[in-house]
């Protein structure tokens, strides 16, 4: 006989199913970014937003107009990805020498509801200096989701209003300083591998 709890541990994995097959799908769909490194024709990713940094301050796509933008998707919460990613960016920018000066990294959570201003501010900082947090309302985090292609939802785990994690496709987005989108950035590779990457792409 199947309890509630049964009936909610199998609607979880049906939507933990239903979640990877979408990720799976937008990677297939990026899969010519990886390939061919330039953007597929018709097929816009950024554009204006307006989210909140860590001090509450207002910021948009502008702010860091003239500067190339490193965009990462994510949540504080996050047990192994983010962290590795982001601590890979960090170690990119040591390595990138001056240039590092023209890149502005920024840490978009997908956890609006967990992460305020506060927590990603204190989340960016471990990862040094550079790393920026941003969050904003849910539908600020929608908004700029959908203009960058990014794929999240909420997985359950248990009642508590806490007891969830963020499913989220993992991409770094490499912007110029015209705040237009330029390549796809691979977010498991290596701190010298993002690095030689950005040397190549920031002039």
């Amino acid at each position: 006989m199947n309890t509630a709890a049964d009936r909610g541990q199998s609607n979880n994995t049906v939507y933990a199913i239903i979640g990877l097959l979408v990720a799976v799908m937008l990677l297939a769909a990026g899969g010519y970014w990886f390939l061919s490194g330039s953007q597929p024709a018709g097929l816009t990713v950024g554009g204006p937003f307006t989210l909140v940094d860590g001090d509450g301050n207002a910021v948009t796509d502008r702010t860091w107009r003239g500067k190339y933008m490193l965009v990462y998707f994510g949540y504080t919460f996050c047990p192994d990805v983010c962290p590795t990613t982001l601590s890979a960016v960090a170690d990119a920018l040591d390595k990138l020498g001056p240039k590092a000066d023209r890149v502005q990294p920024l840490f978009i959570t997908v956890d609006p509801k967990r992460d305020v201003p506060a927590v990603v501010k204190q989340y960016a900082a471990a990862f040094g200096p550079r790393v920026v947090g941003l969050t904003g309302s849910p539908e600020q985090i929608a908004d700029v989701a959908k203009a960058y292609r990014v794929y999240y939802a909420e997985h359950r785990t248990g009642t508590g209003p806490d007891d969830y994690t963020m499913d989220h496709s993992s991409v770094l987005y490499l912007m110029g300083p015209d705040g237009k989108f330029l390549q796809p950035v691979r977010a498991d590779q290596t701190g010298p591998e993002i690095a030689a990457l950005l040397a190549k792409a920031v002039s």
